[in-house]
């Protein structure tokens, strides 16, 4: 007895498109509020409208003549791009001892070290600190870089990654002579790269938009980061809300370019992931 299902019910795949495209334009709103807000006076930041009228767009020029915005830039994205590489590589290297190499107590390690994902972030804001101030890393770069170097997310998602190639390969490598690291460096990065990106993204994009860490850490303006510096258009000036939306809208320019360049590796990466979990 055939037990073929039919073509599916036209209502059925309409109501989902109806719903997707009113899920699609919720998350927008607040985007497309604050490209809109960016662009209004001050005074009509407060009405209940939502188009200006009349597009000011030498608000965008204001911003660059009350902050140092390309500085406070240019903060974010040395900031944000050490801490990708270096989390990177440290939870690739991490993840191949977890994945790859056989020595006691690896999966309780692991475990432990998993487990670190369970604390709050504010929990380990004070030892944190107190660790910067006694290296005398206060209101440095590398005070900024150095805790954010490690991720036990990171060393999670790859080791899933690693932990699906065939372990012939590392047999292989070891016949023709090569030692641990060539194996990792010249065999399981290369296979690991949606994992890598994915994580490269993920990490860029959060540590991008940071705000708490450089506002503890950072004391001269020279230091800010962009988040900490889009502060002044909510304290000297008092609420310059239209401003700061501005200077908000073209802090997205750089988190967009990367998913737009990186988009099919991260798509394909997510991908595999969950192939593999």
């Amino acid at each position: 007895m055939s037990t073929t299902s039919g073509p599916p019910k036209p209502g059925g795949s309409l109501g989902l498109h109806v719903l997707l495209v009113v899920i699609s334009l919720v998350m927008v709103a607040p985007f497309v509020w604050m490209l809109l807000t960016s662009f209004k006076t001050l005074a009509e930041v407060g009405a209940s409208g939502w188009m200006p009228a009349d597009f000011q767009w030498h608000n965008y020029v204001e911003v660059f003549q009350v902050i140092p915005f390309l500085r406070f830039m240019a903060n974010s994205l040395v900031v944000a791009g050490w801490v990708t590489a270096l989390q990177v590589l440290t939870s690739a290297m991490a993840a191949y001892s977890f994945a790859r190499l056989e020595w006691p107590g690896r999966d309780r390690v692991f475990f432990l070290y998993l487990g670190t994902m369970m604390l709050p972030g504010l929990v380990m804001l004070i030892p944190n600190f107190e660790n910067m101030v006694k290296f005398g890393l206060v209101d440095t770069y590398l005070g900024l870089v150095l805790p954010a170097a490690f991720s036990a997310f990171g060393t999670f998602l790859l080791r899933q990654f690693m932990l699906g190639i065939p372990r012939a390969l590392d047999e292989a490598a070891e016949i023709d002579g090569a030692s641990k690291w060539q194996i990792f460096w010249d065999v399981i990065l290369p296979l690991s790269r949606p994992g890598l990106v994915t994580l490269a993204i993920f990490t860029y994009i959060g540590n991008f938009q940071s705000f708490f860490w450089p506002l503890v850490m950072t004391k001269s303006v020279d230091r800010y980061t962009l988040p900490v510096g889009l502060l002044f258009f909510d304290s000297e000036r008092g609420q310059a809300t239209h401003l700061l939306m501005a200077g908000v809208t073209m802090s997205v320019v750089p988190l967009i370019s990367v998913f737009i360049l990186l988009q099919r590796q991260l798509i394909r990466g997510i991908q595999i992931g969950a192939v593999k979990g």
